[in-house]
């Protein structure tokens, strides 16, 4: 356990989780999908895809903003600003944190994603084009930029404390949920409501992947096109979604009687500064930002039990980030269980992190470790135990999510049963 309070530093405990994902519009949902091993990954039908490389995604479905938003406002809210809404409400109404006179200024919100409103920019670019300026909507700017996912969340808690937003690519859920950690861990804050959202399904997203030859062309069997450390991947799967996370001040939250699901107890930071797409073959980003995690919470590897690793489904990725646990882990990394839940969601860019934070936080208030569904044919070389097709059953009283984005920024959580 983290030696935090002998360092002046304050405890910090997660009492929220809310999660909108390709599994489900809910935590629950999302949870029980993914402990059955289940694909959201399906043709995508946001767009005619048809003529595209890569024609499968993890949308979510079934989504109904009005069961959050007014009708008058969802003009005003794209589409990942509609699931940070939705998974904010989530996780705040499962942590039973109500905010009002006494303690808005000690609340805050930290809510980031990849790259924002896309589906908002392309359908504003085609009104200028087709109409001209004078009919670019009027809340064009407000439903598309991306500190407007915080800043809407904000304003319908009356949260007036620390409020900010990350862009760092698929790093960006996991940067966020650290900000919020070091801001109750710190004193500037009492409660963080934080995560990461995204929805990028778009035909220009989808588009400039594919251009980038990262994406999966498995077409004709979407829910087995997401297969980290398999020997028959070919690419991540965009997904969609939102995780939110309530982190709160130990004590404040035993006062009130909050659920504690898991303890934050350590968070690292770090860049390969090596390539803008591709990580070094010997992980050493990787590596050093599960150290300093470790580092962070006062733990030797052998405290953890279970990893949420960041592995999306990429021959490079998967292979750097395999080779970074087995040098941090050491002998211990066969006692380790590691899995990549990005196999049955795919992967949500900025949403990522969040939502493998969130899962984290129920493998250890469950006691289990999500499985890597489509895990056929292991690398030869690959001696972890990446829990193939089920869940496993563990005992757990530490687990790490890692995540990485493009640009080489790298950052890694560690939660502990409370």
């Amino acid at each position: 356990m983290c030696d935090s309070a002998s360092a002046g530093l304050r405890r910090v405990v997660v009492t929220g989780v809310g999660l909108v994902s390709p599994l489900g519009v809910g935590t629950d949902e999302t949870w029980q999908g993914i402990l059955a091993g289940r694909s959201g990954i399906a043709p995508i039908t946001h767009f005619d895809a048809s003529g595209y490389a890569a024609r499968v995604a993890g949308e979510v479905k079934g989504f109904d903003p009005l069961r959050w938003i007014d009708r008058k406002d969802v003009k005003k809210c794209g589409r990942f600003i509609q699931f940070a809404i939705a998974a904010a409400d989530m996780a705040v109404s499962a942590s039973r944190l109500v905010v009002g006179p006494d303690n808005a200024r000690r609340v805050g919100v930290v809510i980031g994603s990849g790259i924002g409103g896309f589906e908002v920019i392309e359908r504003e670019h085609r009104v200028l084009l087709e109409k001209g300026p004078d009919r670019v909507s009027p809340f064009f700017i407000l439903s598309s930029i991306v500190n407007l996912a915080a800043g809407q969340v904000s304003v319908r808690l009356g949260a007036k404390g620390p409020n900010s937003a990350v862009a760092t690519a698929c790093t960006t859920g996991a940067h966020a949920i650290g900000d919020g950690f070091r801001l109750v861990q710190r004193g500037y804050a009492d409660a963080m409501i934080c995560g990461g959202t995204e929805a990028s399904i778009t035909p220009l997203g989808i588009a400039g992947f594919a251009a980038m030859r990262a994406l999966s062309t498995r077409n004709e069997a979407p829910e087995r096109a997401s297969r980290p450390w398999d020997t028959g991947r070919d690419g991540f799967v965009v997904g969609e979604g939102a995780g939110i996370l309530v982190l709160e001040e130990r004590t404040l939250a035993q006062r009130r009687g909050a659920p504690i699901l898991a303890e934050l107890v350590g968070y690292g930071m770090s860049a390969d500064a090596h390539h803008l797409t591709a990580p070094p073959e010997d992980g050493d980003g990787v590596g050093r930002v599960m150290a300093l995690a470790l580092e962070d919470a006062g733990l030797t590897p052998d405290r953890i039990q279970y990893l949420n690793a960041h592995a999306t489904s990429t021959p490079l990725g998967d292979r750097a980030e395999a080779t970074a646990i087995a040098g941090v882990f050491g002998a211990y990394a066969a006692h380790l269980a590691v899995s990549s839940t990005k196999s049955m969601v795919g992967h949500l860019l900025g949403g990522a992190g969040a939502l493998e934070a969130g899962l984290t936080v129920l493998a250890l208030r469950d006691q289990i470790a999500p499985p890597t569904i489509n895990l056929d044919e292991q690398d030869a070389d690959n001696t972890l135990n990446l829990v193939p097709h089920r869940a496993q059953r563990l005992d757990i009283s530490h687990a790490m999510t890692n995540s990485f984005g493009f640009g080489g920024t790298n950052a890694s959580l560690i939660f502990a049963r409370p």
